[in-house]
């Protein structure tokens, strides 16, 4: 009797098993909606439909920079670099939309000369890391000192304000419906596409064994060098988000944000030794950030202890979906 029921005591773990290998974000996912509901009953007004745009607003950049950070992630790598690139494209279209007296045409061309300009940071880091074998975490910081500089050289002092049309445009509305929810959606797309495309495969199978994937005929140098690329291209996106948010250009103000980037990543599954993880994971490790910065505020915390408290949050709840992770895959 005994053999035979076995395999049925067996089967669940099993199935829960192959389901968090397969939804590596469901621990995020789980702390995401306690968040929410905390959030609720410390600030009821907190989870209406105003209150939930506007907290994708504010941190839908760094949703972006989180995406950015997961892709060079899945290859065993890393990117300390991409709060410098979002801040080097903000000044950079900023420039470029006063330069050309601010109106639609000046701003869609500004929009693609910052898509260009994250794509070729994006581009270097990858020649740096992936052909030169430098180490990614020590040149990619080398390279965030580059572009901050770069962003200083090009707009040294913050303030300059951005065209009305473009933040008007990002914080207003489009068929009753704010502009900010067709900006997520469109996110949502981008990423169910590119899950399903063959570099997300290829750079989780360099992330998992590079030799073995090398042995398998993939263009190992190649695959990285075009998951920074990628990385360089979101962080871009998050620089247009940035600028729509704050209305203004800043040389340093996505540095604060790299960090942040990380653990958004790591809080959403995904693991810093490559080959396992989602996109969606790491927005949903964004939005763990926000919302506890949310509820660090709501319960009334005194200022000079929200950052300690932040801190401690964000820590409980790495540790949390790690354990959880670590047992489902046990």
């Amino acid at each position: 009797m005994a053999s035979v029921s076995s395999p049925v005591h067996g089967a669940a773990p099993g199935r829960l098993k192959r389901l968090f290998e397969r939804y590596p974000f469901l621990p995020a996912l789980v702390i995401l909606v306690v968040l929410l509901a905390l959030n609720g009953v410390f600030a009821p007004n907190s989870l209406s439909f105003r209150a939930l745009t506007g907290l994708l607003s504010t941190y839908l950049a760094l949703m972006l920079l989180s995406v950015a950070q997961a892709y060079v992630v899945f290859a065993s790598d890393i990117d300390l670099s991409v709060g410098a690139i979002a801040s080097l494209v903000n000044v950079t279209i900023i420039v470029v939309m006063q330069q050309l007296g601010g109106g639609v045409p000046s701003v869609l061309l500004a929009l693609a000369v910052g898509l260009a300009v994250g794509l070729a940071c994006g581009l270097a880091n990858g020649i740096v890391v992936a052909a030169l074998r430098l180490q990614p975490i020590v040149a990619t910081f080398a390279t965030s000192i580059f572009f901050t500089g770069l962003a200083l050289y090009v707009l040294p002092v913050a303030g300059t304000p951005a065209p009305a049309v473009f933040w008007r445009t990002y914080g207003g509305r489009l068929l009753g419906v704010p502009f900010v929810v067709y900006l997520a959606l469109g996110l949502a797309l981008v990423l169910y596409l590119l899950a399903r495309s063959r570099l997300a495969t290829q750079l989780l199978a360099v992330g998992d064994d590079a030799q073995a994937a090398y042995q398998s005929g993939l263009p190992v140098t190649l695959i990285r060098i075009k998951g920074y690329a990628l990385c360089g291209l979101f962080a871009a996106l998050a620089a247009f988000c940035i600028t729509g948010d704050t209305a203004s250009g800043d040389p340093l103000v996505g540095g604060k944000m790299t960090l942040l980037s990380v653990a958004a990543v790591v809080l959403g599954g995904c693991a810093l030794s490559g080959g396992f993880g989602t996109a969606i994971g790491a927005v949903l490790g964004a939005l763990i950030i926000g919302l506890i910065n949310s509820l660090v505020f709501f319960v009334g915390t005194p200022s000079e202890w929200q950052n300690l408290v932040q801190g401690l949050a964000i820590l409980v709840a790495l540790m949390v979906g790690i354990m959880v992770s670590r047992r489902a895959r046990a």
